[in-house]
Order: structure tokens, then C-alpha cells, then sequence
């Protein structure tokens, strides 16, 4: 009831309650191809990268003056990460947990390096690290409602082909696909998810919450589109739970946000294990 007279009391926790159903609504739909295709780790790169671009974004507007803010740059570092990822693997045909290890590194890299040549405190770009969906004002719920609302048209729209993609790669392509096309748009898309979700829980744990909802979805439905009806709902109550029992205590509400996440994951797998054991 406490969280709740918050709530209507004070703007900048409906702002965070808005975020969290917008970065929900992505993620699930998103994170079930991310999880179905088995491409966590690119995802993690992705995400780590996106210090580079709040880093160099930040050094732009203190020291050059250029109207960029940090969280623009994220999008750039975001969507280039994914993209290099994505055209190296496919066409020079290395090894890709190599070029992800490698692009995970150099991102963090340069967004330390810029962070520390930029003059002034930086406490609001450290903690992109962590997740402050507290700090989320007006201005950056219509960027993550833009941003989600290209995320979903291409994901929705480009359904059929993304989900030939994920299920059977070589079917795809005898069926006459792109398939190198449509899994670059896979990795833009999960790239434009992860920025939204950096803003909810952070860099470090964007992954977690990117794929536990679509596992646990994953668990109770038989198809793509429910999977990702039932992972958005999940990660939309998630986020909801994380700022709800994390409000009275003064907690960190991503972090409590993923191990809610965690616990009700780990929860559905035992279940299910003592139900099968109990039929047999």
C-alpha cells in the first residue's frame, strides 16, 4: 500500500512503472528470439558496448558542444556493436564467441577511457551500469516509446521470415531467404532492446532480464507468438514486483527486479521436474 500512494503521489514513479512496460513489451518479444536463436552472449556484448557509446556521446556534448545526449550515443554503439558482430561472423567466417569476447572488451574499453577524458562528475552515466529506473523522466519515456515502437514493428512485421531464422537456418535459405539479411536485423533489434533495458537494470544485467522472462514463457507455451505474448507480460510484472518490493527498503530496484526474475525461474524448473517425476 506504501508503494502504491507512491505511486499516485509522485511522478517520478509512474514515469519508472511506463518504462518498465515499455522495456517489457520489447524485451519479451525480442528476448523469445534471442533465447530460440541462442544468441545470450551477443546480447551481452551488445549491452557492454553501450558504455562506449554513453562515453563518447557525453565527451561530444561536455567538450565539443554537439547536441548529443549519452543516451543517443548508446543507441549508435548499440546498433554498431550488432552490426559488426553480425558481418564478421558471417562473412569472414571467424570464430564468433572470439569476435564477441573481442567486441564485449573494446566497447567497456572505450567507454572508460572517454568517461575518464570528459571534464565533471559522471555519477548518471556509472549508473547505467547498474540500472536507475528511478532516474527516467519524460524526455527519455518518449525515446524508449519510439524506440519500442520500431523495435515491434520489425519484429512483428518480419515475423515469418525471423522466425524461419531462429527455428531452421538452412530450410530458410532453401526456401530462398536472406538469411544473412535477417539475422543482422536480428541483432539491430536485440541491439534497440538492450538500450531500452540498460536504462531498467543496467549493463550488467541486461541479460538476464532479456532472457529469463522468455524462458520461463518458453516452459508452458508451444509456439513463438506465445512465448512472446506471455515473456512481455512477465517482464512487464517483473519490473513492476522489482520497483514494488524494492521501494519501502531503499533497494536497488534492478537488481531486485532480476533476482525476482531468478527466483521465479528457477521455481518454474522445479516445479515442472517434481510434476514429471510425480506422473512417472
Amino acid at each position: 500500500m506504501e508503494f502504491l500512494n507512491a505511486v499516485l503521489e509522485f511522478e517520478f514513479l509512474q514515469h519508472a512503472l511506463v518504462a518498465g512496460a515499455l522495456a517489457g513489451i520489447a524485451c519479451g518479444v525480442v528476448g523469445s528470439y534471442v533465447v530460440v536463436r541462442r544468441i545470450t552472449y551477443i546480447a551481452g556484448a551488445i549491452a557492454h558496448c553501450v558504455l562506449a557509446g554513453l562515453g563518447v556521446g557525453r565527451w561530444l556534448q561536455v567538450v565539443h558542444g554537439w547536441p548529443i545526449t549519452p543516451a543517443q550515443g548508446a543507441v549508435v554503439a548499440a546498433v554498431t556493436a550488432a552490426l559488426i558482430i553480425g558481418v564478421v561472423s558471417l562473412r569472414v567466417r571467424e570464430r564468433e564467441d572470439t569476435i564477441i569476447g573481442a567486441v564485449w572488451a573494446i566497447g567497456m574499453a572505450i567507454g572508460i577511457l572517454f568517461i575518464a577524458v570528459t571534464p565533471g562528475y559522471h555519477e548518471d552515466l556509472m549508473s547505467y551500469l547498474f540500472g536507475n529506473i528511478l532516474l527516467i523522466g519524460g524526455r527519455d519515456l518518449w525515446m524508449m516509446a519510439a524506440l519500442d515502437a520500431v523495435v515491434l514493428a520489425l519484429a512483428l512485421g518480419l515475423y515469418p521470415q525471423l522466425e524461419a531464422v531462429c527455428f531452421d537456418e538452412e530450410f530458410a535459405r532453401l526456401r530462398g531467404l536472406n538469411v544473412e539479411a535477417y539475422v543482422l536485423v536480428l541483432l539491430v533489434l536485440t541491439a534497440l532492446t538492450v538500450v531500452l533495458l540498460v536504462s531498467v537494470v543496467g549493463i550488467v544485467l541486461v541479460i538476464a532480464l532479456l532472457t529469463l522472462p522468455a524462458a520461463i514463457a518458453g516452459q508452458f507455451t508451444a509456439t513463438l507468438r506465445g512465448m512472446m505474448a506471455l515473456a512481455s507480460l512477465l517482464a512487464i510484472g517483473f519490473t513492476t514486483a522489482g520497483l514494488a518490493v524494492s521501494y519501502a527498503p531503499d533497494l536497488p530496484a534492478g537488481a531486485t527486479t532480476i533476482v525476482i526474475a531468478g527466483a521465479a525461474y528457477l521455481l518454474v524448473l522445479v516445479l515442472r521436474r517434481l510434476a514429471a517425476n510425480l506422473r512417472f
